[in-house]
């Protein structure tokens, strides 16, 4: 066995250019593979990760103005959505609606304790409002339905707004606030995933509604559904929608412009399709670059074999068994495309960790927060070394099929051979 090892050494070192061309298209080959399916989970992973804190069977309904005349009355009307729209969201989809919310604002309110204040935006929310934004609990509690009832005048504010109004390690749950002249209490704490915007505080809806005079006003409407599991049965539920609250307000059925509604599971199965394309046009992309690797492999084992025909024909005459001068082969590919391909993989691996480190966390900043657009650019092991073992067994085939019939051929026509 010894021997063998020596003559590949040997072999290797008399044929650097060869050996190295051929190592070369093994490491290229798994290094870019991994590159690829790296930069691609970064993309994925960041998609996955902005979603998974949201609920997707989520819908948000805006106002918008009319785009079509309709029962006497002229285009360009402005829609206002009240608080009927949203019994009529519970009750007449109760068969695909979970649960029904609405929020309304108050901008630029000051909320202050002692001689500290922070101005705010105030939103009256209904209590599943938490399951459908990115809305974290840092400590207490969220608006429930009691609040709602009974019109408390409790809030929920951000960590950092805590921090500022109560400075110096201050205990802010169950102190109260002043908000524009209302006193407040603090029932929770909560931080934005990502850092959206502190400067938010949450309060009933409807203590919102009655101590700025917002009437039955609303700026939107949010739900969460159910059995809506395909685009088409989505679509059938948002036209159902749209002749309710037509009806409700006057406007036609088909204007898109009088609401606008935002369904996150239908931007979720589209972003989906796109995730799958980008998918499979990396591993396509990310084949054909590692069966470049084969051809190459390949390509070179056959011009190996072709030049050592000779020597093979002179090794038989001598008495060498075709088996091994085969054998001799086989090992010389096995340990160049194994050599090479480690060093592939583990510079891909590298590759990738440096992706993670420089770029891993990559942000995009929408105006109204931020969103990560590229997340974990890293790939499994698995599959680096699946990557690895295929164009191992690759390069053994190469070398296997020509060397065998090298081998076949009598010592006198090996010996003829150029």
């Amino acid at each position: 066995m010894i021997d063998i090892w020596q003559e590949i050494y040997g072999t290797i070192r008399r044929n650097k250019l060869r050996t190295f061309l051929t190592g070369f298209a093994v490491a290229w080959g798994i290094f870019m593979l991994i590159v690829l399916l790296g930069a691609g989970n970064g993309l994925i992973h960041a998609f996955e990760a902005s979603s998974s804190d949201m609920a997707m069977n989520s819908i948000k309904i805006f106002p918008g103005r009319t785009s079509k005349s309709y029962d006497g009355l002229k285009e360009g009307r402005r829609i206002r959505l009240n608080n009927e729209d949203v019994d009529i969201t519970a009750k007449n989809f109760r068969k695909n609606v979970i649960t029904a919310g609405a929020t309304v604002e108050q901008g630029s309110v000051n909320i202050s304790h002692g001689k500290e204040y922070v101005n705010v935006t105030l939103n009256g929310v209904y209590p599943d409002y938490t399951e459908v934004e990115r809305v974290k609990s840092a400590g207490g509690r969220f608006i429930n339905h009691i609040d709602i009832q009974e019109r408390r005048k409790v809030i929920v504010i951000n960590k950092k707004t805590a921090d500022i109004l109560f400075p110096r390690g201050q205990q802010a749950m169950g102190q109260f606030i002043n908000g524009n002249g209302t006193a407040y209490q603090i029932v929770g704490l909560y931080e934005n995933k990502e850092d959206r915007d502190t400067r938010e505080a949450y309060v009933p809806f409807t203590t919102l509604q009655l101590i700025y005079n917002k009437g039955d006003t609303l700026n939107d409407i949010i739900f969460t559904t159910k059995e809506l599991n395909t685009e088409e049965a989505n679509e059938t539920f948002e036209k159902d929608y749209r002749k309710a609250i037509g009806a409700h307000h006057r406007f036609d059925a088909t204007d898109d412009g009088a609401i606008w509604i935002w369904n996150r599971f239908t931007q979720y199965l589209q972003q989906q399709k796109g995730m799958n394309i980008l998918r499979t046009a990396i591993w396509i992309i990310g084949i054909f670059t590692l069966l470049s690797g084969i051809v190459g492999v390949s390509n070179i084992m056959l011009i190996t074999v072709k030049e050592r025909t000779r020597e093979f024909g002179i090794r038989k005459a001598l008495g060498a068994k075709p088996s091994s001068i085969l054998w001799l082969i086989i090992i010389e590919s096995v340990v160049i495309t194994t050599l090479f391909g480690y060093i592939g993989m583990v510079a891909g691996i590298g590759a990738t960790e440096y992706m993670n480190m420089v770029a891993g966390s990559q942000t995009m900043d929408t105006g109204m927060w931020t969103e990560t657009v590229f997340l974990d650019p890293t790939v499994d092991v698995k599959i680096a070394i699946q990557a690895t073992l295929t164009l191992i067994i690759a390069g053994t085939l190469a070398g296997f099929f020509p060397a065998k019939k090298a081998v076949s051929i009598s010592p006198i026509e090996a010996l003829r051979a150029e």
